[in-house]
């Protein structure tokens, strides 16, 4: 479900990517664990008690109550590579995918070598009293090491719980009780118009707060990964928001999160006038299964789909100008098999109106494969609502799990099965993607990057991350894996050695 992207504006877009405040480096991924067991679930989402009073709401000019509220629950957060800055390329650090995409290879952020490791800054909102932080993917991707800093100064390392690229949303926590949290706010009621602020630490500079005015809502920029099925549909502001606000909180004026500070659109790296959060009722959602499961349990209609607008409406005679066109279905999607044909126009989801593919994403995004969703339909100038099963990419309603075996822990790599819808896109048979690369033998020995598409392993086939799990273990010495990167059309081998 995805719009073919505005290259021009996406080669002027940070993506907050943000949070690799002024050392912009790449990091390394935390070297544990990332499944946790929880006993119990965080408290539950209640405002604390507070003797703020509220001004009246027809005269609100002051945002000094929404700021002594939030700033509080806003921490900020320091990430660190291991090893030195120098890359493989020089005496220069190797950009992140996403800077890659936007400025190229030769694009260098440093002034000049830098030595030791590489540090990043963003910022995180607590969730929890028991210390659940909610941030950015970018901000805590690839790092060894987390600090986290409280409002109050106290100083914390954190633990990455789950992170979800799709939403560049990741969870992690410091062991502490008794903290102050953020309330989520229902982001479908935030407006165009209204008064908001941004609250993080923009440039190291800690607990800062600017304001501005909603902007637009389901923005889809085209920032996130293109080939991992991105969910976007940010709200777009003109608060203030500069590098190391990436991950901060965005609140109304009584001080509750609308949304996770995540990108700005810049030709200089620093704010001109555009910033764009995650919907709170996306990351509320995406923590919640973080913190259940391990990892993010996302539901898909199967289906490719087109904004309608009135060159569309015109070219296949339709008598709406708004909703979003069905172009086509995937054999074994939740549409197809609910009775959606290729053609309908949809125009709402649970009795909610989208307007766009973004706002569709958002809608389904809220959802779990299992759940089931009434999808109104504009079929031959009549108006249809269809009750939608959801399913998973894999055409199923299964819990997908975050087992980590050891082999992959010990090459510091997630791996996942590639969905045929996938294959199909990149012309493939057989695949296993590299979801992550952290600590572990990868790193050490090759260059792979995340996003790497695993085709064969010593020359053999790959079609399922069990097969290359269970071809790993099974491996001693000499391993050599062969694939390719999505837009590329170039075939990359890797090589290393397994323990004897």
């Amino acid at each position: 479900m995805k719009k073919k992207i505005n290259t021009d504006f996406a080669k002027i877009l940070l993506a907050a990517m943000l949070g690799s405040g002024i050392t912009f480096g790449a990091f390394k991924a935390v070297d544990d664990d990332r499944t946790v067991v929880i006993e119990r679930a965080p408290a539950s989402i209640t405002r604390m008690a507070s003797n703020v009073t509220a001004p009246n709401a027809d005269i609100q000019t002051d945002f000094s109550y929404a700021a002594e509220l939030a700033n509080p629950t806003v921490v900020h957060i320091r990430a660190k590579m291991g090893g030195n800055a120098t890359a493989s390329r020089g005496n220069r650090q190797e950009l992140p995918s996403p800077f890659r995409d936007f400025f190229g290879d030769d694009f260098n952020p440093f002034e000049g070598p830098h030595r030791g490791p590489a540090l990043a800054s963003g910022s995180g909102v607590i969730i929890s009293e028991d210390g659940y932080v909610v941030t950015n993917n970018h901000v805590v991707e690839n790092s060894s090491e987390l600090e986290v800093s409280l409002y109050d100064k106290r100083t914390y390392t954190a633990k990455v719980i789950g992170t979800d690229p799709s939403t560049d949303l990741a969870l992690i926590k410091i062991s502490e009780k008794g903290l102050p949290k953020t309330v989520f706010a229902n982001s479908d009621n935030v407006k165009v118009g209204q008064w908001v602020l941004a609250v993080g630490n923009p440039f190291n500079l800690e607990s800062t707060v600017t304001a501005g005015i909603v902007s637009a809502k389901g923005r889809s920029i085209g920032i996130l990964d293109r080939d991992r099925f991105p969910i976007e549909s940010f709200i777009q502001t003109d608060a203030a928001v500069n590098p190391g606000n990436s991950g901060g909180a965005l609140v109304n004026l009584n001080g509750e999160l609308i949304g996770i500070n995540t990108a700005i659109a810049s030709n200089s790296g620093s704010f001109q006038g555009y910033s764009f959060a995650v919907p709170s009722n996306i990351a509320s959602k995406v923590v919640e299964d973080l913190i259940k499961f391990g990892n993010v349990q996302r539901a898909f209609l199967g289906v490719t789909l087109r904004d309608v607008n009135g060159k569309l409406a015109q070219e296949k005679k339709l008598n709406v100008f708004s909703g979003v066109h069905v172009d086509s279905l995937v054999a074994k999607g939740s549409a197809k098999a609910a009775g959606i044909n290729a053609g309908d126009v949809i125009t709402k989801v649970d009795g909610r109106n989208v307007n766009s593919v973004a706002e569709l994403q958002e809608q389904i995004a809220r959802h779990r494969p299992g759940d089931k969703v009434a999808v109104t339909v504009i079929r031959g100038g009549s108006e249809k609502i269809i009750s939608v099963p959801l399913r998973n990419r894999e055409g199923n309603t299964d819990i997908v799990k975050n087992d980590a075996p050891a082999v992959a822990k010990s090459l510091g790599a997630d791996f996942e099965t590639l969905p045929a819808m996938d294959l199909e896109k990149l012309n493939l048979r057989n695949g296993v993607r590299v979801k992550s690369i952290g600590s572990g033998i990868l790193q050490a020995e090759t260059e792979m990057r995340n996003g790497f598409i695993i085709t064969e392993v010593n020359k053999t086939p790959v079609k399922t991350r069990e097969q290359l799990i269970k071809m790993l273990e099974d491996q001693r010495g000499g391993v050599m894996i062969a694939g390719i990167y999505p837009g590329s059309a170039r075939k990359y081998y890797y090589a290393f050695g397994m323990d004897e």
